[in-house]
């Protein structure tokens, strides 16, 4: 349908006439990053996404609702409805108690038939099968965890003596201003009883599970007064900042450019000429999902394609733009979860942790005493914890290091996974997340169907991915640390003992569309720019060459920041 066709748009038609500076397909951390700092530049920014958009401001972190602050283990199946797995393998094996006269096929005849979203193309043992993404404006972080460390200089910015394609001093500018820009902070629990009583604990238990520090957090007190336990969780929005607002445009200052933002369209390909060595972008085919019958061509003079580290390659895919390490290269984190319950003499001996925090262990004393009146009295709604109610959630880590190439995060959060039973008391529980690395290989890979597609009609993907002998040997030493880190706080919570969880559930992938110094083995240069294209540039975590122990993010922001500067550049157009 051609422009002039359409009639009664549900939103955006003056959007879709306009030609912008950039079009940003993508919104989350990354994309954002990229609208926020050209459109600071005086640059005309237009930002799509297939999600819908879910809160007042682009991109908000759902989890500041008051009820999931209140408690956190509801948000578990507000992650859940948001995730939509990318690859399913197809189950074939029959329904044995289906009654005889219903409706059955031959699974061996139609091998190729993919029913609710599952792939025949996928075999089981080397899928990725938690590997999801999130259709919203704001992407995945609008429930992510926030962590935002850096990345460890020699052992993820540093693979078999290549040394990351920024160089590390650079990397340390960016790292800094991507901090600011997410507003990271590691002091905003650093009052909470629960979490220095967890520090103290873990600190006495010698060099091996002692180091530990506070976790760096996308987030930021609210002002709700002290007795609240509230925080608030930044996500695109803060790094939006004013551009969050959707009446921006109509406030924004003169030196400023424009930011408009069209939810629920989503972008199927992109428009190439040019030869091999001088490409670019003409036009992005977008469909209007609240009328999928609406197919607009957008136009800019630059495009940045960041959606995730599947989503990113599967659309270059799809315009056949198709380097030879496009998908390849693919690394994902071996995950070690537990929780545990603190063990009881910790939880007496309280006071004795806190002891060099005076005004946290009086704060702890006077509670317990109130509630030891309480029971003198006779009042059975008395707290047998001695932990006042409204103490945040402990969040620490400990970083990776070249004799513990593993992160480690000691906190509290919601997940797919490690739901809290009723009866046991959510202040005694504490979550330890290890994360291991993998190392890039040529095998190891996301692969897109020419003939099945996904639920957005798009090349369906498919995963090929294997630990090898020395990752699966390191999986296991991981593990084990992770075992004599929880010996030092309690005993396991029953459902959440020790377990590897299903891979893919990091959410971390990285490598499909890797930063690199050669169009050999790599899909964008050193400014995220697509080898041979002089418009098109890459964005997220599938930009990481070398695999990742630490949550991506930070430096997924920091790449985009470096990036954006030779956006700025390319003055033509609005």
């Amino acid at each position: 349908m051609t422009f002039t066709q359409q009639k009664g748009s549900f939103m955006g038609e003056a959007a879709y006439k306009e030609r912008y500076h950039t079009l940003i397909i993508g919104s989350g951390p990354v994309g954002c990053t990229f609208a926020r700092k050209l459109v600071q530049a005086g640059k005309n920014v237009l930002m799509i996404d297939a999600g819908a958009q879910l809160s007042g401001r682009y991109g908000e972190h759902l989890k500041n609702s008051y009820l999931y602050q209140k408690n956190i283990d509801l948000f578990v199946n507000v992650i859940k409805g948001h995730l939509l797995p990318a690859s399913v393998a197809t189950n074939k094996e029959p329904v044995v108690t289906l009654d005889p006269s219903a409706f059955s096929y031959d699974p061996d005849l139609y091998d190729g038939f993919s029913m609710r979203n599952q792939n025949p193309e996928q075999k089981k043992h080397d899928n990725l099968a938690a590997t999801a993404s999130t259709y919203a404006v704001g992407g995945m972080a609008t429930h992510w965890t926030c962590a935002v460390p850096r990345f460890h200089e020699s052992v993820e910015l540093r693979h078999n003596g290549k040394p990351y394609p920024l160089p590390v001093n650079r990397l340390e500018e960016l790292y800094g201003e991507a901090e600011a820009l997410l507003g990271m902070k590691t002091s905003v629990f650093t009052n909470s009883a629960r979490h220095i009583l967890v520090r103290e604990v873990l600190k006495s238990g010698g060099q091996d599970v002692g180091n530990v520090e506070e976790l760096p957090l996308a987030v930021s007190d609210r002002d709700d007064g002290a007795q609240s336990a509230a925080v608030h969780w930044n996500a695109s929005d803060t790094v939006l900042g004013e551009l969050a607002d959707p009446d921006y445009n109509n406030k924004r200052s003169a030196e400023w450019g424009t930011f408009t933002l069209l939810p629920e369209h989503q972008c199927t390909h992109l428009k190439v000429s040019g030869t091999d060595r001088n490409r670019r972008v003409d036009g992005a085919v977008v469909r209007a999902l609240r009328d999928v019958r609406q197919e607009i061509e957008l136009h800019a003079d630059n495009y940045v394609v960041a959606c995730n580290a599947v989503l990113t390659p599967q659309l270059l895919y799809n315009s056949g733009i198709r380097p030879a390490a496009l998908g390849r290269y693919l690394t994902e984190q071996p995950m070690a979860f537990c929780q545990i319950v603190l063990d009881q003499k910790i939880v007496d001996e309280a006071e004795t942790y806190l002891a060099n925090f005076p005004d946290v262990r009086n704060r702890v004393h006077d509670y317990r005493m109130e509630q030891q009146k309480k029971v003198a009295n006779g009042d059975r709604t008395a707290d047998p914890v001695p932990i006042p109610p409204l103490e945040r959630d402990p969040n620490l880590w400990l970083r990776v290091t070249e004799d513990r190439p593993w992160h480690c995060q000691i906190h509290r959060d919601a997940f797919t996974y490690g739901e809290v039973p009723p009866d046991i008391d959510p202040r005694l529980i504490v979550d330890l997340r290890w994360f291991g690395i993998t190392r890039p290989r040529f095998e190891n890979r996301v692969v897109f169907s020419d003939k099945i597609k996904d639920t957005f009609g798009m090349p369906q993907p498919t995963f090929h991915f294997k630990l090898d002998g020395a990752e699966r040997e390191a999986a296991d030493r991981m593990n084990e640390h992770m075992l004599r880190t929880a010996a030092a706080l309690g005993g396991f919570m029953p459902g959440s003992e020790p377990v590897f969880l299903t891979p893919g559930l990091p959410q971390h992938i990285a490598g499909t569309t890797r930063m690199g110094t050669n169009a050999a083995d790599s899909v964008v240069d050193r400014h995220s720019r697509v080898w041979g294209f002089t418009n098109l540039q890459l964005g997220g975590n599938g930009l990481h060459p070398y695999g990742n122990a630490a949550n991506p993010t930070l430096t997924s922001v920091a790449t985009a920041l470096h990036a954006v500067e030779s956006t700025i550049q390319n003055n033509t157009g609005a």
